[in-house]
């Protein structure tokens, strides 16, 4: 088995290894996985946070030890918490990273960051003001970043950033935490699950107070919800039917 990190700022991981094919999720910066097949040009891996899988072009990543992948795997992630930072190189250069960044890592790489971090679990009403960070973000299928993000990527990087682990997809997601009856019961910060006519969970957001969800659809944005699901009040109708509400923290 071999084992890397991402040395770059944002790398797209995609569903087949060619450029072409769809991005299913995204390597930040410091994010470590096994490198499960190694061919030519791409490599099929498995991040160690949420053992998600997909390929990458060899260019972009950068190979470590097994000691370090699980000396890795066992820390507590130090990430960046600015919108965009900085990463120095040891060549005095310098090059932009994202929020979420797992930025313990920059010494392996030879790199510098000076910049603000969190690395703890924080208060469950810490969830939505990370939440508004994201605010108005485009919505890119699967970007984890400010600078385009889907729906449980969003979610998955702002429990992240208050060190709760989420797994990467929403109907993943919808396998954790406990489930609640009523909206009324719900508290700023929980997951509402949302469904489409198959009964599949295909859409997830962040519970705010008073009957407010802030999600990814089209942007990260902020509407209305009530025991229907998410009423657009600019469409004048409901976008998404509520399947569930779930307390993870």
């Amino acid at each position: 088995m071999r084992y890397g990190i991402c040395p770059l700022s944002t790398v797209p991981v995609r569903l087949f290894p060619e450029d072409s094919s769809e991005m299913v999720t995204q390597a930040l910066y410091g994010d470590h996985f096994k490198i499960l097949e190694m061919r030519k040009s791409w490599s099929r891996i498995r991040f160690g946070y949420d053992s998600y899988e997909g390929w990458i072009d060899n260019k972009q990543l950068f190979e470590i030890s097994e000691e370090m992948y699980t000396t890795i795997n066992l820390a507590d992630p130090k990430l960046s918490a600015d919108v965009m930072d900085y990463i120095t190189t040891s060549q005095q250069l310098i090059f932009p990273i994202p929020i979420g960044s797992a930025v313990s890592q920059s010494a392996l790489l030879e790199h510098i960051f000076e910049g603000i971090t969190t690395t703890h679990e924080q208060d469950k009403s810490k969830i939505v003001d990370t939440a508004f960070m994201y605010l108005n973000a485009p919505y890119l299928w699967g970007g984890k970043t400010p600078f385009g993000i889907d729906c449980s990527g969003f979610t998955q990087m702002v429990y992240k950033l208050n060190g709760f682990k989420l797994l990467r997809d929403a109907s993943q997601q919808a396998t954790q935490g406990e489930p609640l009856s009523f909206i009324e019961e719900s508290e700023p910060g929980d997951l509402a699950f949302f469904d489409n006519a198959e009964g599949q969970i295909t859409h997830v957001g962040i519970m705010m107070k008073d009957h407010y969800i802030i999600h990814a659809h089209g942007k990260v944005r902020i509407d209305r919800i009530d025991h229907s699901g998410i009423y657009n009040v600019e469409k004048n109708e409901h976008t998404h039917k509520l399947r569930v509400i779930k307390s993870i923290v």
